[in-house]
């Protein structure tokens, strides 16, 4: 789930258990339904309306946690699970439940919606996807500065949990460089699309018409410039959390393939000359998927990595802020010859349930025609959007039969 304050995905919250349901073929087993998501859990141990933490699939549990310690067979990861039941049911669970008892939590400790990622410890099950993905803080370099002391003195972590707490030892342990953060455009949103299992308050739908476009096995690559006075421009080269504000910064992979990505399709260049053509923009930003061999565990089928775009963001003078649906940003980017994610619809209304929109993010990649890793949904004013994830794509890649 998005959190709306940081716009980061959280991967354990508190949730209200909506529903339970029997699963075919299962004697000891039931569904328990939490918004979209279905997971399966131990006959009896939840009823409608019951408060437990959800951890949501691509999490991987504390190893030191007493109460993670049933999950080291699976090394502590939360994956997609497929249950057949000895060819007695067909059943796929997402996500793991885990009550406040069983965490050693007092049931007034916290609230409903209450985001407790950090709190417990939860990280990305890939550990690459920790280092792609991750927001260091000043709080969080005090502490990998400070890891001795914090394995040592164990109430130092008790500290850390607490907000008051991070500034109280940062008092103490803190360092200047600590509070040097890394650089971000501050115009700039970073990318993340909410699932759709988390948004059951869009069905049954209405007649809002959606384009569905492929979402594309990659890393998230944003290029933006902003206007400055006397003809000047300020350009910046980002991945999902990092701004390589110098040409040569080191990233995530070998070589620097964000700015690989500006440099082959000259984006500094289209940037420019779109603020160029268009004096009432005070910015603009284009964002999107760098994908191929050696990105993510999918290639394509390719023999090196290429860039599709998702969004196209413009910033007026005025203030206001407009992301183009799919069709106005393929047309808009046709002059510079750049390649856009495929539409795979038009025109598109939502299905009755979530379920059958998790099944149509199944199906063929436009890419490659192998499997796609799912869809996603935008508005025709391009402000509305989603992603719904294909259950093949999270079995082959992440999942198991049982």
């Amino acid at each position: 789930m998005i959190n709306p304050k940081t716009k980061e995905r959280e991967l354990a919250y508190v949730v209200q258990i909506d529903d339970i349901q029997p699963i075919e073929g299962s004697d000891n087993c039931e569904c328990a339904v939490v918004g979209g998501w279905h997971i399966m859990v131990r006959k009896n141990t939840y009823i409608p309306g019951s408060i437990a933490v959800y951890f949501e699939i691509d999490s991987k549990l504390p190893e030191t946690a007493e109460w993670a310690q049933f999950l080291a067979p699976k090394h502590y990861k939360v994956k997609t699970q497929k249950y057949t039941f000895g060819g007695k049911g067909n059943f796929i669970s997402q996500g793991l439940l885990i009550s406040f008892e069983d965490l050693g939590w007092e049931m007034d400790e916290h609230e409903l919606g209450d985001f407790v990622t950090k709190e417990l410890g939860v990280v990305y099950s890939v550990a690459d996807d920790n280092k792609r993905k991750s927001t260091v803080n000043k709080y969080a370099r005090m502490k990998q500065r400070n890891a001795k002391l914090f394995e040592k003195y164990k109430f130092l972590n008790k500290m850390y949990k607490k907000p008051f707490g991070k500034k109280v030892l940062f008092l103490f342990l803190g360092r200047r460089k600590d509070a040097k953060a890394s650089f971000w455009p501050d115009w700039v949103v970073k990318t993340d699309e909410e699932r759709v299992q988390n948004l059951p308050q869009l069905f049954p739908p209405d007649n809002t018409e959606w384009f569905v476009t492929e979402k594309i096995d990659g890393t998230s690559t944003t290029m933006t410039m902003k206007r400055k006075h006397f003809n000047r421009y300020d350009y910046y080269v980002c991945s999902r959390n990092v701004c390589f504000d110098k040409a040569d910064k080191e990233c995530f992979y070998e070589t620097n393939v964000y700015t690989e990505m500006a440099e082959k399709y000259h984006l500094e260049d289209v940037l420019k000359d779109i603020l160029k053509r268009y004096d009432n923009l005070a910015f603009v930003t284009i964002q999107g998927e760098t994908y191929g061999k050696g990105i993510q565990d999918r290639d394509y089928h390719m023999n090196d990595i290429d860039f599709k775009v998702f969004n196209l963001i413009l910033g007026y003078k005025t203030g206001e802020v407009k992301r183009l649906n799919p069709k106005d940003m393929t047309e808009f980017l046709a002059i510079y010859a750049l390649p856009c994610v495929p539409i795979v619809a038009e025109h598109f209304i939502l299905p009755n349930s979530i379920d059958e929109m998790v099944a149509y993010a199944d199906g063929n990649s436009i890419v490659d025609g192998d499997y796609r890793e799912g869809v996603v949904l935008r508005t025709y004013d391009g402000i509305n959007s989603f992603k719904a994830v294909s259950n093949t794509y999270l079995l082959s890649k992440f999942g198991n039969n049982q």
